[in-house]
């Protein structure tokens, strides 16, 4: 059986060897990768380890109606491994796919529920945990604080990101689930817990229960606050527009539990890394791509901007988790505003 991981990349040398080494080890067969814009050497990185037959790299650009991971998904649509894959992951380098079930691997989660089609895998946020300082040591040792098991605010902290059969029922890629034209094509989904989706899904499944039984995708989208400069300085791949500021923090920075069941892979995580790392261009590169990210942050924080941001990360505190019913109020109350946004453009286009 063969399992694809579709993912795009900007300036991420330091990160991609933990990333590949782990979701080989769960039992991904094939990435598919695409670059744009790189500064660090990533896109050197995944030639050689396309090279080596590790991965496929395809080199990506900005610019254009679309924007960069859109375009990456179009090309993606078009790829071989795309078309011979058996089932397709399209996620991104801070994203690891955490299971529960058996031993961890692909293989359990798709026999604990054997007649799935496709799984909504929900995010767990993990936060910052107070650490400052970028280090070259791997995420899933440095970051064991995470968001509860049951949370619905803020939303943007509980989306998901699908495994799912290729059936040949849908029209394209999709940043979190694939596009189709008919509900049905999902009847056969289930979330992180096993139990049926609804049909008609969209970004977020909202509900009070823990999202979290079977699987999880552990989410570290802030990593340490130096780093988060960096993040911060490249923007988003697909809102362009939107920038990673407090607010994205804020959203994100949860430390509530800890949780270190992905640990149970450190090993295989290491022993990964250290065969990646014997091939000696493989580890110039990853050398490299973590001093151009030290370097980045020192001229980072040379300029007022990324210093006041530094400083105000230092001083804020975790992000609390509001009381379920606030949380549940706020969740209604923004569904309420988008309803009436939408009802507002609907009524504009008919005049």
């Amino acid at each position: 059986m063969r399992i694809l991981a579709i993912t795009t990349m900007r300036n991420e040398a330091p990160f991609i060897l933990e990333w590949i080494a782990y979701h080989r080890h769960i039992g991904v067969t094939d990435f598919l990768v695409f670059s744009n814009d790189c500064d660090d050497g990533t896109d050197a990185l995944l030639d050689r380890l396309d090279a080596m037959g590790v991965l496929s790299h395809v080199r990506n650009h900005s610019g254009g109606k679309k924007t960069v991971q859109w375009r990456a998904l179009t090309k993606a649509q078009r790829h071989p491994l795309t078309r011979d894959a058996d089932w397709i992951y399209v996620t991104d380098v801070d994203e690891f796919l955490c299971i529960h079930a058996g031993d961890g691997k692909i293989a359990d989660l798709m026999a604990a529920v054997p007649e799935a089609e496709g799984f909504a895998i929900p995010w767990r946020m993990f936060g910052n945990a107070s650490v400052q300082v970028f280090n070259d040591t791997p995420v899933t040792d440095q970051f064991t604080k995470a968001a509860p098991k049951a949370l619905v605010w803020p939303w943007r902290a509980v989306q998901y990101k699908s495994l799912y059969k290729q059936t040949g029922t849908y029209e394209k890629l999709g940043i979190h689930h694939p596009k189709a034209s008919s509900a049905d094509a999902m009847t056969h989904w289930v979330d992180g817990n096993g139990k049926p989706l609804p049909r008609h899904l969209g970004t977020v499944v909202p509900t009070t229960d823990p999202r979290y039984g079977l699987a999880q995708i552990n989410h570290y989208a802030l990593g340490s606050a130096e780093s988060f400069l960096v993040k911060a300085a490249r923007g988003k791949p697909n809102h362009t527009s939107d920038p990673i500021d407090l607010a994205y923090w804020s959203d994100r920075n949860f430390n509530t539990v800890t949780d270190t069941r992905i640990q149970r892979h450190g090993k295989a995580i290491r022993d990964g890394i250290a065969a990646l790392m014997q091939d000696q261009t493989v580890a110039e590169l990853h050398a490299a791509g973590v001093s151009w990210r030290k370097a980045k942050i020192k001229a980072l924080l040379r300029t007022s901007d990324y210093f006041y941001l530094m400083a105000r990360i230092r001083q804020m505190p975790e992000t609390r988790v509001l009381d379920m019913g606030e949380q549940v109020s706020l969740l209604k109350q923004l569904f309420a505003i988008r309803r009436e946004i939408a009802q507002r453009k609907r009524a504009e286009k008919n005049q």
